[in-house]
């Protein structure tokens, strides 16, 4: 009975992840799973072979044949973040009445903790680690909110455009995700954005400037001083901020591997006489390299 109520959870859990990118800023991410392999039992892995230089274009022709050209190709190796969840207690009552609702909320609370640390990391992976002349740290420079920080305004969002274009990045698929504070920042100025913005709760998506506008609760956090971006999971200090992202779908990917319910009986533990329940996902987002991507911080005052 034990790998029936396993194939059961895994089921339910990995049907949740797999719609927790939905409507996200992920959604819609060049998607590598096919490439996935084990490395033993544990580890996966994608291996990307990606053109280093792109061919060169030849217009209006005469000669032939025409010459060749050798691409150079690597072959990089990446491996999956591991995402594993603490153990949760069910008894033997609640396994084999296979309750619904027990399912139910073991299944959400897992799936739920998964969802949420890997959608952070992978935002977190996005942004770029600092300013660089391909991968543009902009700061705001609107009034004063009161604590000390500048506001965001369309006229910042209008600066990163224009670096955008002068680097040539394609028009097509820019992403802006915006922290808490510069969301709110933009509703609170634009009567018009406001309205529009509130629609993609339904599915419009909102476009502007050619960017297409996301938020997301956990941003990654920069020193303001130094524009330079915190690691993950680190605690912010006086001094860093929460940064709005930019990214190019054409310059990133994600993929993702095995999710695997453990599980131990409670025959098997005379002492608690409780089974034990706990997941593990493996599933990594980059960037595929290092430009077309940016993030803007709020200014002190």
């Amino acid at each position: 009975m034990a790998a029936v109520y396993k194939e059961v959870w895994t089921g339910e859990v990995i049907k949740a992840l797999s719609t927790a990118e939905n409507a996200t800023f992920l959604d819609g991410i060049v998607n590598y799973d096919r490439y996935v392999s084990a490395v033993g039992d544990e580890a996966q892995a994608i291996h990307l072979v990606y053109m280093g230089v792109e061919p060169d274009v030849l217009i209006n022709n005469t000669t032939y044949p025409i010459p060749l050209q050798t691409l150079d190709q690597e072959d990089v190796v990446i491996t999956l973040d591991k995402y594993q969840t603490k153990v949760t207690p069910v008894t033997d009552d609640e396994l084999y009445a296979l309750s619904y609702k027990k399912i139910q909320t073991v299944k959400d609370r897992h799936a739920s903790a998964i969802a949420k640390s890997k959608i952070a990391k992978a935002i977190h992976a996005l942004a770029p680690s600092g300013n660089t002349a391909t991968m543009p740290v902009l700061l705001t420079t609107g009034e004063d909110d009161g604590t000390g920080r500048k506001k965001l305004t369309w006229k910042d969002i209008l600066s990163l455009k224009r670096q955008l274009d002068n680097l040539q990045v394609p028009v097509e698929g820019r992403r802006l995700v915006l922290c808490n504070d510069h969301l709110n920042d933009l509703l609170e100025a634009d009567e018009k954005f406001k309205d529009q913005y509130a629609n993609s709760a339904t599915g419009t998506l909102y476009k502007r400037m050619n960017f297409e506008f996301f938020d997301y609760i956990n941003m990654p956090y920069y020193t303001v001083a130094s524009k330079l971006k915190k690691s993950f999971g680190a605690t912010p200090a006086a001094g860093d901020r929460q940064a709005s992202v930019f990214f190019s779908l054409e310059r990133a990917a994600k993929a993702t591997g095995w999710t695997k319910m453990y599980f131990s009986e409670a025959a098997t533990s005379p002492r608690t006489q409780q089974n034990e329940v706990n997941f593990r996902h493996h599933f990594i987002v980059l960037p595929t390299r290092e430009e077309a991507r940016g993030a803007i911080i709020s200014a002190s005052v």
